[in-house]
């Protein structure tokens, strides 16, 4: 929590930033975010919320002023001011990258997670994909032990026409929405993929759709959420 009505929050500040300076192995930038006053009065109205240096019974433009005033010594130190006043948070966002020279792909991460419906969807997901439908190696008795990371229940996942047409469709969505996320700004996206019980299907679609994203140029990171659901309750049992 940090307490904008104590002048010592600002001198800390400037502290730092010298501190920092001062080092040989970090190169310091120190970007202004600033704003027409007017337009700070509008987000706070919106926001319904007092400004923190806003006296008893004073105004919000009078907060305002005030803290101009502790920020001047920051604002002056400052290499880039950015007037946001008709900036949209995906501009601001853009106008920071392009600054910094960051690829949009170092940014953007995507998660993709496997699971089995019979232990709750993942309530983080932004997209979940049912694959109940594909022919389950559950009832292969020789796969029925193993889990979508073994080569041979992967291959007879794989190797399923229906897989072949659902996967290119799969596919040709994720292509098409990914982009669309990444213009509105996110900065991650979590694709979560179940089967009945996250051991088989799942974990096969899954483990490919993190390699073709990967291939892509996403960073990626897969978890198998339920995969040892199924060992771990043989063993209390």
């Amino acid at each position: 929590m940090i307490d904008l009505r104590s002048r010592a929050f600002f001198d800390e500040i400037m502290s730092a930033v010298d501190s920092l300076d001062n080092t040989t192995f970090i190169t310091t930038k120190v970007i202004f975010l600033d704003s027409k006053d007017d337009v700070l009065v509008s987000r706070y109205k919106e926001t319904r919320r007092s400004h923190p240096l806003t006296q008893s019974g004073g105004t919000v433009l009078e907060g305002i002023r005030k803290e101009r005033e502790l920020l001047e010594d920051i604002r002056n130190r400052s290499q880039l001011v950015i007037d946001t006043s008709e900036t949209t948070p995906r501009q601001l966002r853009e106008r920071l990258l392009d600054t910094f020279k960051v690829d949009d792909n170092d940014v953007f991460h995507i998660e993709v997670v496997s699971f089995g419906f019979k232990y709750g969807l993942p309530i983080d997901a932004d997209i979940v994909m049912d694959v109940r439908f594909l022919p389950n190696p559950h009832y292969v008795d020789e796969l029925r032990p193993l889990t979508g990371l073994d080569k041979p229940v992967y291959d007879y996942v794989m190797k399923q026409p229906e897989t072949e047409i659902f996967y290119k469709k799969f596919l040709d969505l994720l292509e098409y929405i990914i982009p669309g996320y990444k213009k509105e700004g996110k900065t991650s996206v979590n694709i979560a993929i179940g089967c009945t019980g996250g051991q088989h299907r799942s974990v096969a679609l899954a483990e490919r759709t993190s390699l073709q994203l990967e291939s892509a140029g996403y960073q990626v990171n897969t978890t198998h959420r339920d995969r040892n659901k199924r060992k771990e309750t043989v063993n209390r049992s």
